[in-house]
């Protein structure tokens, strides 16, 4: 996608949007909660202080570090890494659903001390938002940037929501991960490396196939692993 021709009356630039958002809420809930921990030992008149300083931050850094991250991504290989990362963090994602990160971050009564904590947790956390982000948003600065300003609101304000909502319809963390897939697939078949070889027109031919076959395969890979772990039931 080239940066200087985006327009957003394209429907395929909302498109593009609309899963940059979607990827970051499936993504993001974890971190989300995260800012609520670390906030939440604040006396009341500065824990949405620090909530939205906080988040700001976490903003600020991930924007700078999915740029960065877009801009290696066309050197030849990295898709193809990028993209096996990206099956990888899929699969996480379902099996470690239901899974939380409540006793990861220590709370603080200090705001500035809290903000710390939300920033650095946030861009450790991040890798898997980063990646697939950069991912869909490809060359394009701007919708990449967008995309994330418009979302990470949503999550900081709405992180009980949403991760009620993962927690009580899993199939949405199925459909995030399936996404992933996809969006890993799609990842793939760009590969700077693989087009120099196979030539682009080729390529662009086999997208959307490529991009169902790493659906498939991300839910296929979690569902096996998830059947052979044992119930903790028993």
């Amino acid at each position: 996608m080239d940066m200087s021709s985006i327009s957003f009356v394209d429907p395929l630039i909302w498109g593009k949007l609309v899963e940059i958002i979607a990827l970051n809420i499936v993504l993001s809930g974890d971190n989300a909660v995260v800012i609520a921990l670390a906030c939440r030992a604040l006396a009341p008149n500065q824990r949405a202080k620090g909530i939205a300083l906080g988040a700001g931050v976490a903003v600020v850094l991930r924007v700078l570090f999915t740029v960065l991250i877009a801009s290696l991504l066309n050197a030849p290989f990295l898709r193809i890494i990028g993209a096996a990362l990206l099956i990888w963090i899929a699969v996480k994602l379902i099996l470690e659903d239901g899974e939380g990160d409540e006793n990861a971050v220590a709370a603080s009564s200090k705001l500035w001390k809290a903000v710390q904590t939300v920033a650095i947790a946030d861009i450790v956390m991040s890798l898997d938002n980063v990646l697939a982000i950069a991912a869909v948003a490809k060359d394009s600065i701007p919708l990449l940037i967008a995309g994330l300003v418009i979302s990470i609101p949503l999550i900081v304000l709405g992180a009980s929501l949403i991760t009620n909502l993962l927690t009580r319809f899993p199939i949405l963390v199925w459909a995030g991960a399936a996404l992933l897939g996809w969006v890993a697939g799609d990842m793939f078949d760009s590969d700077p490396w693989l087009i120099t070889r196979f030539g682009a027109d080729a390529l662009h031919s086999l997208e959307y196939p490529v991009a169902a076959l790493g659906a498939l395969l991300v839910l296929s890979l979690g569902y096996w692993f998830k059947s052979r772990r044992p119930d903790p039931a028993l």
